[in-house]
């Protein structure tokens, strides 16, 4: 499978086991899981065709890993990321480390700097545990503007954090006095 097509059913993925799943008629649990076979069968019927093998693909070399099947590989899901209300990505909670960062673009900032980091239509604010990841993130919208959080201090002060299944730490709310603005 070439890379267009593996970039093309990825992208598919994350609106259909992220966002509009009802765009083909497919349900999600309550865990974002779905049925391999329905997803299949319902992408077809809507145009959009791909065979497990290629799924299994997409899953396994997906650089962000986004996606992944239960232990028989019979369910998928996305493993973060759903602006659906319906859809909860159960995970404990974990201490993180002193810094992360989050990518973002310049025209947000004055917002960020009044209203800190919010979910907005996720589920969780998202962030990274290295700066070259938080750099990709806020290179998908213009010129990345890199922000450290200082959730250490945050965790000391009762915020929650979790971690994806792919290394994305989730939290609700980054208020602005545990953001670095300085260098900017």
């Amino acid at each position: 499978m070439n890379e267009k097509n593996t970039k093309r059913i990825s992208k598919f993925l994350s609106l259909i086991l992220r966002h509009q799943p009802e765009k083909i008629g497919l349900k999600l649990d309550i865990n974002g899981w779905t049925s391999v076979e329905e997803l299949l069968n319902k992408s077809s019927n809507n145009g959009v065709s791909f065979t497990k093998e290629e799924l299994d693909l997409v899953v396994k070399t997906n650089d962000k890993q986004r996606f992944s099947f239960n232990e028989d590989k019979t369910k998928i899901r996305a493993n973060q990321g759903h602006s659906l209300k319906n859809v909860t990505i159960v995970t404990e909670t974990k201490t993180p480390p002193p810094f992360l960062y989050h990518g973002t673009v310049a025209k947000f900032i004055p917002s960020i700097k009044e209203n800190g980091l919010q979910k907005m239509s996720r589920q969780h604010v998202h962030l990274s545990s290295d700066v070259e990841t938080a750099k990709k993130v806020g290179s998908r919208r213009g010129k990345p503007i890199i922000l450290t959080v200082q959730s250490g201090v945050m965790h000391k002060k009762n915020y929650e954090f979790f971690l994806s299944e792919n290394g994305v730490w989730l939290t609700n709310l980054v208020p602005t006095e545990f953001i670095n603005f300085e260098d900017l």
